[in-house]
């Protein structure tokens, strides 16, 4: 396909990469001709158009792209010059087919069928590749593939590599070789693409994966229904687990599974089939590693918490999902719902990519007065509104704001037909919370725009926005979360909270249009598994409980179907302390369900070697003390093989590589440790200190000791109650 509207196009002195002039040994038949391995400094006889491919070959990654690897020798041909929004070409001189094989390496960041490699033979093309994903990875990886070429022998041929309208992507290609051998790799039709068609008869179509394999693209197609495209890390053999799609919607119709760069080899796309039942799910909600009371979702990847917001006795968690994959990518919005929120269900996806893009983070409020004018039957509409992070759609689009509707209390979604609601402002702006603001009976969001800058704007309707103005966060990005909070528990006496992505927070006043910052930011939590938390909107008056949820950032889990979890849900309240308003958080109540067994400690003296919890053994546990450290230089608990100390001199709490400070009241310190199967959230002084965890502990050690170091420690109360999972 020729490129529209280019600016350049020139040609270069012939140099070794130059078509069929380099030959390499092959052991299984006649010489490989190197048709280019891109080592020289410019293209040769190549022909550039645009501005993608530059001048030549690059030795590595270029400004702002992630790290390449997987390239032969020095240098090799990629398509990001100018970044992801450059478009061109780059076309071989004419060569003879002399080889069964043509083989190569491709990688890149690919925009679905914009960015590819093609043959031409006799002005037609008879092959073409798209690359192995539509969503950066660090590194881009270029991995081996070939096409068999048997039929063209004889024939002249010319390769073209695409970059096509500046798509969101770019290409990575290099050691085009004609070979006899047959490569790993192979793909297995004309055009690098395999379709299955499939009668959807059953409620789960289960897709293998292989962790770390080589990306394909998948297109899912249902006549009159829009297709769903994305990347998965297909098993061409045995999978470590199996990726589902809820295909209910669909039962009775027929389904065709397009699949990229599939090597002939692969049992990839046989293999996938269709049952009522999840596969595998025999042990569900009970893995090796599964966290009993914190959430993860059943299969794949979750990030951020999206969309808290609770109606007729439901907490509704939506969260940032990859339902195909164990690391990031395909975002989704996963959806589960709880009545106490410790007991979760989860519910079908709740909101796919579309032209738009991906689905990237967001809110969820409930419409009382109908201000959309989308409620159809009695219950109140409840509404999504999202990110869509257009720049891996199939045509280049910045980042937009839409949003979606239920009118069935979260059952089904619809789309906005006038999305998006919110163009493009600036930077990569998205994560727009809204809430609605009562005095004037309109809604405001708080929407990140770029670097530490926020916007807040107002709309009568969800539907038509205005800019009010902006907030600055020093040392924070993404994810704002913006809500009014009494002060010392008084209604009367109110401030309004500002944070980003990190929980650095600020406190100040809100009059409808501006935040006037009056402290901060101060931080609110201490620990290594927090990010990106929300606040559920919604709750009744009645309750008036401000409950926070976040992402446990970073804790992976090896060898599970599932990665990543979410954090406690934790009430926020705003006190007078020494140093001003703070925030305060403390694990929420109804977590005193999980309670089985208790075992309470009279209180006494705890000297140096002693352990009145030698007894207690436990996998789940919640533990309170309130400790006087006395003449000990250091108190503490060691729970599961996992220390966390007090340091009675520095006034400071430890866990593995955090700390944070925590002054005796009264001479007491009261610690609240919260110990699930990979992860500890420690609490100081009823919610002072917050210091949320991730580890993965000690499998056959279930322990519990309380210690003093350095002198005598008093024990003034002590209680451990050992927990059920929330999931039985």
């Amino acid at each position: 396909m020729n490129i529209p509207n280019l600016t350049m196009t020139f040609r270069k002195p012939a140099m070794l990469l130059a078509s069929a002039v380099l030959a390499t040994s092959n052991l299984h038949g006649a010489d490989d001709i190197i048709i280019a391995d891109f080592e020289g400094t410019s293209y040769g006889d190549w022909v550039v158009t645009g501005r993608a491919f530059g001048s030549g070959p690059v030795s590595g990654a270029l400004p702002d792209q992630t790290p390449v690897t997987g390239f032969k020798g020095k240098r090799f041909a990629t398509s990001f010059h100018g970044g992801e929004k450059s478009a061109g070409t780059l076309t071989s001189p004419e060569f003879k087919i002399e080889r069964k094989y043509i083989s190569f390496l491709l990688g890149g960041v690919m925009n679905r069928d914009l960015d590819w490699l093609s043959l031409t033979v006799d002005g037609n093309v008879v092959r073409s590749v798209t690359g192995p994903t539509t969503q950066s990875s660090s590194p881009e990886s270029l991995a081996p593939a070939s096409w068999d070429v048997t039929e063209f022998s004889g024939k002249n041929a010319v390769i073209q590599i695409t970059d096509y309208k500046g798509s969101g992507g770019h290409i990575n290609v290099d050691q085009i070789v004609q070979t006899d051998s047959k490569p790993p790799g192979l793909l297995t039709n004309s055009v690098a693409n395999l379709t299955r068609e499939i009668k959807l008869e059953k409620r789960y179509l289960h897709l293998p994966v292989k962790n770390g394999a080589a990306k394909r693209q998948i297109v899912f197609r249902v006549e009159g229904q829009p297709p769903r495209h994305f990347d998965i890390e297909l098993a061409d053999g045995e999978p470590d687990w199996w990726a589902f799609m809820d295909i209910a919607p669909f039962k009775g119709q027929k389904a065709t599974l397009k699949v990229n760069r599939l090597p002939s080899t692969s049992n990839g796309l046989k293999a996938i089939d269709q049952s009522d039942e999840i596969k595998n799910s025999e042990n569900l909600y009970d893995e090796k590693l599964r966290p009993q009371f914190h959430f993860t979702t059943r299969r794949g990847w979750n990030n951020d918490p999206n969309g808290l917001v609770f109606y007729k006795g439901e907490y509704h968690l939506f969260y940032q999902h990859n339902p195909y994959g164990w690391k990031w990518g395909n975002m989704h919005w996963g959806h589960a719902v709880s009545p106490d929120l410790v007991h979760w269900q989860e519910l079908p996806i709740a909101l796919y990519p579309d032209e738009f893009g991906t689905m990237f983070s967001g809110s969820a409020v409930v419409d009382w007065n109908n201000t959309t004018g989308f409620q159809t039957g009695e219950e109140k509409p409840l509404i999504c509104i999202y990110t869509a992070a257009g720049k891996n759609a199939p045509v280049a689009r910045p980042f937009t704001q839409g949003i979606a509707y239920s009118n069935d209390r979260g059952r089904t979604w619809t789309k906005y037909e006038n999305n998006p609601v919110l163009k493009h402002i600036r930077g990569n702006n998205r994560d727009p919370k809204v809430i609605w603001y009562a005095p004037e009976k309109k809604w405001v969001m708080a929407l990140f725009l770029d670097k530490n800058v926020y916007a807040l704007l107002s709309s009568k309707d969800l539907k038509s926005w205005e800019r009010m103005g902006e907030v600055t966060l020093p040392g924070v990005n993404e994810c704002p979360e913006f809500f009014e909070i009494p002060v010392d528990g008084n209604r009367q006496n109110t401030r309004w909270v500002f944070y980003g992505g990190n929980g650095h927070y600020l406190v100040g006043k809100f009059d409808g249009k501006t935040f006037t910052p009056e402290s901060g930011p101060h931080t609110l939590q201490y620990g290594n598994c927090w990010y990106a938390s929300q606040t559920f909107t919604d709750i009744p008056a009645e309750d008036g409980r401000r409950i926070l949820i976040p992402w446990g950032q970073k804790m992976e889990f090896p060898g599970m179907p599932f990665n990543q979890m979410m954090g406690l849900p934790v009430e926020l309240t705003l006190r007078t302390t020494d140093e001003g308003p703070r925030l305060l958080a403390n694990p929420v109540k109804e977590y005193a369900s999980l309670r089985a067994q208790s075992h309470a400690i009279k209180p006494q003296t705890l000297n140096p070697g002693e352990n009145p919890l030698a007894a207690v053994k436990g996998e789940l546990l919640d533990l309170t003390a309130d400790l006087i450290p006395g003449d000990a230089t250091e108190v503490g608990f060691n729970i599961r093989g996992v220390t966390v100390s007090y340091d009675a001199k520095t006034q400071e709490v430890s866990c593995k590589d955090r700390k944070a400070a925590l002054k005796p009241v009264d001479g007491k310190v009261r610690l609240r440790l919260m110990l699930d199967r990979t992860s500890i959230d420690i609490f100081g002084n009823d919610g002072r200190l917050y210091m949320p965890m991730g580890m993965l502990m000690p499998e056959d050690n279930h322990s519990v000791e309380v210690y003093a170091k350095g002198g005598s420690a008093k024990i003034s109360s002590l209680e451990v109650h050992e927990l059920k999972s929330a999931w039985k």
